[in-house]
């Protein structure tokens, strides 16, 4: 049996490469098959290749525009799509047009499928935004000709209908959730406190950089995170998710802190393994990242939130915790928010681990069900 798994991997966010690492985890162990036996389509193949023991093709083949690169992707990748028995295209936010490439690039490898007759899921992403004519148009079709069509929150099922998907889109959870694990312990007071922060709006990696708002958000950071390192026993670490994008963010916000002797910065590369052991190693994470909140969650590790992107909204939706998500708008603006939310925490912390376990579990049975859109994909083969 070969499958092929196609999404947004080998980019250096090892966001992407925990669910990366999820799907193959899923995909071996339901059909009992070795990890040779799938095709990954990598921003980087020799280090997809070597990091997980697949067969790696290049996603995509710049030839000059658009257009061009677009058709020479699908004529070079068709003859590889035409040799599966199933192609997962997913997850991650990949049904989108923010940066114009996605929806096109990834409906291409629909058409691929459709016209090779291999039979293809769309599993577990995240949807929007969604505002051009083209990224709505290859999002219809991918889901038109898909056997299945699943995503990770209800606001990507309503996007979807909104823009004219009319087939059935199921809601299962991120497949990262899949990687829980299970009886870690935390400490009887919080102290020890996770970061994770994203270059919003910085001119070296956002669509349309803008320096003040982005020296806003990282002031407001520092102001949050200086109160809440006054209090006693209170140790902040940072680490990054997308290296070393992110990683540089929180030099700037520790450059702006008074107590910088409370902070610790991990200025590696983590893999999906290694951001698990940071966040297990946690009493508590505030993440802007969503995988950084994910994998959080995976090792019942308690959470609140910074949201820049409606997907950690949604994302926080789900697990019920509106309350410790906190708009990247607002950071700046409340300068306790980090703070209050953490005494919040800490009132009852008892009730916060137990609490925090049962979401665990929860999410990571609804990750698992998508493991039944293979397996029908392949028997309507």
């Amino acid at each position: 049996m070969k499958i092929g798994i196609v999404g947004n991997y080998g980019n250096d966010n090892n966001g992407d490469e925990a669910i990366l690492f999820s799907i193959i985890k899923q995909v071996t162990s339901t059909f009992k098959i070795d990890s040779n036996d799938l095709t990954v389509f990598s921003n980087n193949p020799k280090q997809t290749a070597e990091r997980y023991g697949v067969t790696s093709f290049p996603l995509y083949y710049k030839n000059g525009n658009a257009v061009k690169t677009f058709f020479k992707t699908y004529q070079n990748n068709k003859r590889i799509v035409k040799t599966f028995d199933l192609l997962i295209i997913g997850g991650g936010g990949i049904l989108m047009d923010l940066y114009k490439r996605e929806a096109p690039l990834f409906g291409s490898y629909a058409m691929m499928a459709k016209n090779s007759k291999t039979p293809y899921v769309v599993y577990g992403c995240g949807a929007g935004p969604l505002s051009s004519g083209i990224g709505k148009w290859f999002i219809r079709y991918m889901a038109k000709h898909a056997e299945s069509i699943s995503v990770r929150d209800p606001e990507s099922v309503e996007l979807l209908k909104s823009i004219g998907v009319k087939e059935h889109v199921l809601t299962i959870g991120d497949p990262a959730f899949s990687l829980r694990q299970t009886g870690v312990e935390k400490s009887t007071v919080p102290t020890k406190i996770g970061i994770t922060a994203v270059p919003y709006y910085n001119a070296g990696y956002w669509p349309e950089g803008n320096p003040a708002i982005y020296n806003d958000y990282i002031e407001g950071m520092a102001k949050n995170l200086d109160n809440l390192a006054a209090q006693d026993n209170v140790e902040l670490t940072f680490f990054a998710t997308k290296f070393p994008q992110d990683a540089d963010v929180t030099k700037d916000i520790q450059k702006k802190m008074t107590h910088k002797d409370k902070t610790t910065i991990i200025d590696d590369n983590l893999l999906p393994t290694m951001i698990l052991d940071v966040t297990a190693q946690q009493d508590i994470i505030i993440g802007t990242r969503l995988h950084s909140l994910i994998l959080a969650t995976c090792t019942e590790t308690p959470v609140m939130a910074i949201s820049y992107h409606h997907k950690v909204n949604d994302f926080m939706k789900l697990a019920n915790l509106e309350k410790y998500a906190f708009p990247i708008g607002d950071i700046n603006k409340q300068q306790t928010l980090f703070l209050d939310a953490f005494n919040d925490m800490k009132e009852n912390w008892p009730a916060t681990v137990e609490r925090t376990k049962k979401l665990s579990q929860d999410l990571y049975d609804e990750s698992m069900k998508g493991t039944e859109q293979f397996v029908s994909a392949i028997k309507k083969k």
